[in-house]
């Protein structure tokens, strides 16, 4: 009888331990988590904080879920190291779990900025269940906020400040939000869209140090120009630090993340992993990749799950992410590696339209949608395909994509 231990209970490793209970039903599995709640949805976390949901309808998995499926829930439980070795997980409190196969699915913890009271009361982060429960608490009796970090995890902080009533400067190091993925004209959208719920973007900003009261609460950010931002709630989301401490002496490759091939294998034998703290080969992109999407994570879950299982067949992770902002009176959605382009088409419709599709080699890699999310199944379809269409970007930026007008796509 095999034993599976899943390290970590997110969406991938609860979407991993699902799938081994269907393909090996006399497995072992155990599930071991250092928070003290079962899974939870990630996405919906952020319209609790914003005060748009309660608590329940958060909640994915109870602890009668795993009980069903005779799956062993250790909540609560930390992981001091594994012996790849010996094959044996060792935790703070549960003493050692050997295992057959592992699976690390542990995600990671948001990165703390590095400046003088950067852990003051009132300065959030935002990443788990818990974390939304104090921001809610404490949005709600807040009039000014800072927010920093202009990417796809701060903007949740400008849309809480935006529906608790909250004043907030939103500090960003370069001259636009997401100027990696995101143009100027693109940018200034999103940047309307957080003006008009009370959110000033301020840009070649950051902060230099975070003054407090004499409780220790912050009271104000001070950027590196000097400029002084009086604030009683601030909202940090800089990026993630992989939970991988545990995995020192391991022997598993790393890279901002642990190295894993399309089959979620990492270079030792019987050890996978899967979710955001993975670097994994991208099949369509021909080359190592990381993304952070809820889809994504999920169906590495499984992917990594049956070929845990298979005793020959490997399944491939072949997977065109997604990213969606309901925060304004417009959507965004961005897809794939929009990051990674080495050429871009864009084009802008209306003051709450635009586009804008990367490619690198040729081929859709990627791309952001404002306004008008309909095309994305197209051109997701074309990332699939892997057809080389950047020559034809006219065709993509016309307001309803019809495929049909493309040139047929080359013999191979």
């Amino acid at each position: 009888m095999t034993h599976y231990v899943i390290i970590g209970d997110g969406i991938s490793g609860s979407s991993a331990a699902e799938t081994l209970r269907e393909e090996d039903p006399e497995a072992t599995i155990t599930v071991i988590t250092d928070e003290g709640e079962p899974l939870y949805n990630r996405i919906l976390i952020k319209e609790h904080a914003k005060g748009k949901l309660p608590e329940a309808p958060i909640s994915i998995h109870d602890e009668e879920w795993y009980d069903e499926r005779d799956i062993d829930l250790s909540l609560n439980t930390h992981v001091t190291s594994v012996d790849t070795d010996e094959r044996i997980v060792h935790t703070h409190d549960s003493g050692e779990i050997e295992y057959d196969k592992l699976l690390v699915a542990t995600g990671g913890t948001p990165t703390q900025l590095p400046v003088e009271n950067s852990d003051a009361d009132g300065v959030h982060h935002f990443w788990t269940f818990q974390d939304a429960r104090g921001i809610r608490e404490h949005a709600e009796a807040s009039d000014r906020g800072v927010i920093v970090g202009a990417g796809l995890l701060g903007i949740d902080f400008a849309a809480v400040c935006g529906a608790q009533g909250i004043e907030a400067d939103y500090l960003m190091r370069g001259d636009r939000w997401w100027r990696y993925a995101l143009s100027n004209e693109g940018a200034e959208i999103m940047h309307e869209g957080m003006r008009e719920v009370g959110v000033e973007p301020v840009f070649d900003s950051g902060v230099d140090r975070f003054e407090v009261d004499d409780d220790g609460h912050v009271t104000a950010a001070v950027d590196p120009n000097g400029d002084r931002y009086d604030c009683d709630f601030a909202g940090v989301a800089i990026g993630l630090t992989f939970n991988t401490e545990f995995l020192r002496g391991a022997g598993l490759e790393q890279d901002n993340g642990i190295v894993v091939d399309e089959y979620m294998q990492t270079n030792v034998d019987d050890v996978y992993a899967a979710g955001d703290i993975t670097r994994f080969y991208d099949v369509l992109l021909g080359d190592q990749a990381q993304n952070g999407s809820w889809g994504s994570a999920k169906e590495q879950g499984r992917v990594a799950a049956v070929n845990m299982a298979a005793d020959d067949e490997d399944e491939e992770f072949e997977w065109v992410s997604s990213y969606s902002i309901t925060h304004f009176d417009f959507p965004f959605l961005s897809f794939g590696h929009p990051t990674l382009g080495d050429e871009h088409a864009e084009r802008k419709y209306s003051d709450t339209e635009w586009r804008r599709i990367a490619f690198k080699d040729g081929k859709i890699v990627g791309g952001v949608l404002i306004g008008d999310l309909s095309p994305q199944s197209k051109l997701k379809q074309l990332m699939r395909e892997q057809r080389e269409v950047a020559d034809q970007a006219e065709v993509l930026l016309e307001q309803r994509v019809d495929l049909d007008e493309l040139a047929p796509a080359q013999e191979q």
